[in-house]
């Protein structure tokens, strides 16, 4: 039996897992799909919002702002990119003008610091390129860019390096309540524990009925994005956004910390909490905002779209409380969930303090891990010193991003180990860029096989009802 259970291995729950491992505690992780980061986390803005958007005194509002002043040295210790690049808010008129007023009074009483208000002049001083028409603009200086997968894979890696056990392809299918502990079962398979942190995504309310709290409900909200080649230079250097809706912070326009530029996303409720497809109308309405925002985009340069799903609650807050004995809910985690994560973790392990877990500091817990991409990082001088003591970092896999075939072995055998294509290209890049894994798939899937010891046709893209072959066409003789 297991001191703490978390369902759910994206930010929010990897964030968790990695904070209770500070303390001399068992932790489990339970996690429905064939690896880690494949929901929310996978598909958002990679922006660590300032926190001057959020309502004053919501449960939005403290965790970004706390969250957002904890994550570049959280970012630092896991030696993931992270990239201070600030953000600007703009507007065009009149209306736009009152809006960025409203966010920045609200922002001084969140305690976001620095913020200023710009004229279209010293906005334009700012970014060059933003659009001529731009008349007012709010600058927060706090904002960041960070990569949230590569981030989400290090919260768990690092907590399962410092003894937190994961368990994928767990679905949760019920709990019970027994003998003092929550038995959580997904019909074949259980796990038990004194405590459970359901940090489920946009399954957060299904689990919570299951434990016996019925107070909210969760939609998704779809998101459409598009990336481009990091041939098109960014436009930006900051993040840029308009004026937020009441669906959203709206469209953006953004470079990455791995040098592409994102566009999106659109915000429109849905009810398929797994529809995932883009739509022509929605990355067209992306396509047609972008010019009125920033001058020069290359739209012709997209490498590929894809569709996040944000878990909205139906309490316009985050929900994190403690509803019945020994049980936490970390929910309705939408946007500023990223920037929020590390804050968010905090308080859960607040909670479950309250609740009456004893939390004794853990004197071996490291908070440091190695980046996946320290190879190509190094030196040349650097990097044929590795080489000499393992080839396989001198043979490039992935053309696009240069990526070797030491560094996705390596993604294959660390915690937590790669155990598709997907996964190796969340911790990797490897086929992100131009091709998007038309050159590269095949060899990948092929050291998968070799690591796993199984058959190549055994190997999936992401999971369950995702092989990438059907079968031989041919039998080679030997």
């Amino acid at each position: 039996m297991y001191d703490v259970i978390v369902i759910g291995a994206g930010i929010i729950g990897g964030a968790v897992a990695r904070e209770l491992m500070r303390y001399q505690l068992s932790v489990c992780i339970l996690e429905k799909e064939n690896d880690v980061a494949t929901g929310a986390t996978k598909a958002n803005s990679a922006i660590v919002h300032a926190g001057f958007d959020a309502k004053e005194g919501s449960m939005k509002a403290k965790m970004n702002v706390r969250g957002s002043h904890l994550m570049e040295k959280n970012a630092k210790e896991l030696h993931v990119k992270y990239k201070n690049n600030g953000s600007m808010v703009i507007g065009f008129s009149e209306k736009d003008e009152e809006m960025l007023q409203e966010l920045f009074q609200r922002g001084v009483q969140n305690g976001v610091q620095n913020l200023r208000l710009l004229t279209g002049s010293e906005a334009i001083a700012l970014e060059p390129n933003l659009n001529k028409n731009v008349t007012c603009a709010l600058y927060a200086p706090t904002g960041a860019i960070v990569c949230p997968y590569e981030l989400a894979v290090a919260c768990v890696g690092n907590a399962m390096d410092n003894g937190a056990h994961l368990i994928r392809n767990f679905e949760v299918k019920a709990i019970s309540h027994r003998d003092g502990c929550f038995i959580v079962s997904d019909g074949k398979q259980q796990a038990a524990a004194r405590y459970l942190v359901n940090a489920a995504g946009l399954f957060a309310d299904e689990i919570a009925k299951m434990a016996g709290d019925c107070s909210f409900h969760i939609h998704p909200r779809k998101g459409e994005y598009l990336l481009l080649d990091k041939t098109e230079k960014p436009q930006v250097s900051h993040t840029i956004f308009t004026t937020p809706t009441k669906m959203g912070k709206g469209i953006l326009v953004s470079p990455t910390v791995d040098n592409n530029t994102i566009l999106g996303p659109t915000s429109e409720d849905a009810l398929d909490k797994t529809d995932t497809a883009t739509t022509a109308n929605g990355l067209s309405s992306v396509l047609k905002r972008v010019p009125d925002m920033v001058d020069g985009v290359q739209t012709n340069t997209v490498i590929t779209s894809f569709c996040g799903l944000r878990a909205v609650g139906d309490t316009g807050d985050f929900i994190i409380n403690n509803p019945i004995p020994n049980f936490i809910n970390a929910a309705a985690i939408e946007s500023p969930g990223l920037s929020s994560a590390f804050a968010i973790a905090e308080y859960v392990a607040g909670l479950l303090k309250k609740a009456g877990l004893a939390l004794y500091e853990n004197s071996g817990f490291n908070p440091n891990r190695p980046s996946y991409h320290e190879f190509r990082q190094l030196t040349m001088e650097e990097k044929n010193k590795v080489i000499k003591k393992d080839s396989a970092y001198g043979r490039i896999i992935c053309r696009c991003e240069q990526v070797t075939e030491g560094e996705i072995l390596e993604a294959i055998r660390r915690n937590p180990a790669a155990a598709d294509l997907d996964g190796v290209k969340r911790r990797t890049r490897s086929g992100m860029g131009r091709c998007q894994g038309g050159f590269c798939s095949t060899f990948i899937t092929e050291l998968l096989a070799r690591e796993q010891h199984v058959d190549f046709g055994e190997i999936t893209k992401c999971g369950k009802g995702s092989k990438l072959s059907l079968g031989k066409t041919k039998e080679v003789r030997q």
